[in-house]
C-alpha cells in the first residue's frame, strides 16, 4: 500500500495487543493490519495509522427532495444535496448504487467540508444528506462537512444502515440533524445474512437505542420489503413492535418497493398488496404514521391526521400537493397537531418518479 493514497488519519479505532488497529467506525469492527484495507474498502491501515482513503473524495452529488430519502416529517419540501463517497459496509446483492459501493474503488472528485457546503448553498439547498453508500464509514469528513453546514445553517441527514457504534453514535451527536436507519427485509435474519452479507441486525437495534438515549436527532424507519425472501410479516411485526415501544409510536415507518437490481435481477417488484399488508401490521402494532414507498399515486403515500383521518400531507412520489395544516402544523380540520419538526417549505409539482432502496 502506498503511503500517497489520498485521504487523512481516520479518528474511530482502538489499538490492539497484537499489533492490528480496529476500526470501530461500524459494527463489523474490521481488526485491520498494517498494509490492509477493511471490508468497506476505504479505511486502511497505513504506517501504524488508520486512514480514510476516500476523505474528501465525492463520487456523487446532486440535487434531491428531502421526500427521496425518504424522510417526511422533518423539514417538509426541502431540497438536499446529496453526496457520497465510494464503499460500503455491507454487500448488498439489489444494490441500486453498487457502482459506488460495492467495487471498494477509490475515487471521487476532491472536494474540501467548506466546498461541499459551498456546492450546496449554491445550489439553494437547505440540507446535505450523506446518502448512496453507507455514511458511517466515512464519518469523519461528513462531520466535518456538517459542522461547517450548521455555520451556514444547513442541517444534516444521514440514509444509513444503522449498522454503526457507540462511538460512530457519539460522533453524530456533534452535527447530525436527522437519519433514516434503513432496514432490509425488516431485519430477518436469514435475508441479511443471505443477501447482505452481515451476522444479524442487532446492531442496527443498538444503534437506534443509542441514538433515541444520547442525541436529538429526528429518527425515521425505512424497510425494503423483497418479494419471495424478505416479505415475512412476522419480521415486520417485530420490528413494528421494536419501533413502538423503544423509539414511540409517532415514529414514521416507510415500505419500500423493491425493484430488481444488481445481483438481484430474477425477482420481481415487490406486489403492492404485500406493502399494504405491512402497512396494515404497522397499524396494528399502533405506529400511527406508516407510508409506502416508491408507488407513486398509492393513497398510502400521504399523511393522515390520527384523530378526524383527514388527509393533512398530500403527496405523489416525492412531491407534495397538498398541505391541509395551520402555521404550527395542526390539522385544519380538527385541530390536532402532526409531530413534524419544521415548516412547509415548498409545493412542488409532480415529479419524475425514481426507486429507492
Amino acid at each position: 500500500m502506498q503511503t500517497s493514497l489520498p485521504g487523512k488519519d481516520a479518528e474511530l479505532f482502538t489499538r490492539l495487543p497484537n499489533g492490528r488497529i480496529k476500526c470501530t467506525a461500524c459494527a463489523r469492527l474490521c481488526e485491520i493490519p498494517e498494509g490492509k484495507i477493511g471490508l468497506c474498502g476505504i479505511r486502511g491501515v497505513v504506517n501504524d495509522k488508520l486512514r480514510l482513503f476516500v476523505y474528501g473524495r465525492v463520487i456523487a452529488g446532486q440535487i434531491d427532495p428531502i421526500e427521496k430519502k425518504p424522510v417526511t416529517h422533518y423539514r417538509p419540501g426541502t431540497d438536499i444535496f446529496s453526496i457520497s463517497t465510494t464503499g460500503c459496509n455491507w454487500l448488498c446483492q439489489y444494490c441500486q448504487n453498487y457502482d459506488i459501493s460495492q467495487r471498494r474503488k477509490v475515487e471521487g472528485t476532491e472536494t474540501t467540508p467548506e466546498q461541499v457546503v459551498e456546492n450546496a448553498a449554491y445550489y439553494g439547498a437547505q440540507g446535505i444528506a450523506y446518502t448512496y453508500n453507507e455514511p458511517s464509514i466515512f464519518i469523519e469528513f461528513a462531520r466535518d462537512c456538517g459542522i461547517e453546514a450548521h455555520k451556514r445553517g444547513i442541517f444534516n441527514i444521514f440514509v444509513s444502515n444503522g449498522y454503526d457504534t457507540p462511538e460512530s453514535v457519539n460522533m453524530m451527536r456533534q452535527f447530525l440533524d436527522c437519519i433514516t436507519v434503513d432496514f432490509k427485509g425488516s431485519g430477518k435474519q436469514e435475508f441479511v445474512r443471505r443477501y447482505i452479507g452481515i451476522p444479524s441486525a442487532d446492531p442496527i437495534f443498538q444503534t437506534l437505542k443509542e441514538i433515541r438515549d444520547k442525541t436529538k436527532i429526528h429518527v425515521e424507519i425505512t424497510d425494503l420489503i423483497v418479494p419471495q425472501v424478505g416479505d415475512d410479516l412476522e419480521a415486520a411485526r417485530k420490528l413494528c413492535r421494536f419501533v413502538h415501544d423503544e423509539l414511540g409510536p409517532d415514529t414514521p415507518i416507510h415500505f419500500l418497493r423493491f425493484h430488481p437490481d444488481y445481483k438481484m435481477m430474477q425477482f420481481d417488484n415487490t406486489p403492492v398488496e404485500t406493502l399494504e399488508k405491512h402497512y396494515e401490521v404497522a397499524k396494528q402494532e399502533g405506529l400511527t404514521y406508516a407510508y409506502l414507498g416508491n408507488v407513486p399515486g398509492h393513497p398510502l403515500e400521504d399523511t393522515y391526521c390520527p384523530e378526524c383521518k383527514s388527509v393533512v400531507i398530500g403527496r405523489y412520489g416525492f412531491s407534495i400537493d397538498t398541505w391541509n395544516l395551520d402555521a404550527n402544523n395542526c390539522c385544519k380540520n380538527c385541530g390536532h397537531q402532526i409531530p413534524i419538526i419544521g415548516k412547509l417549505h415548498k409545493v412542488r409539482k409532480k415529479n419524475h418518479f425514481q426507486f429507492i432502496h
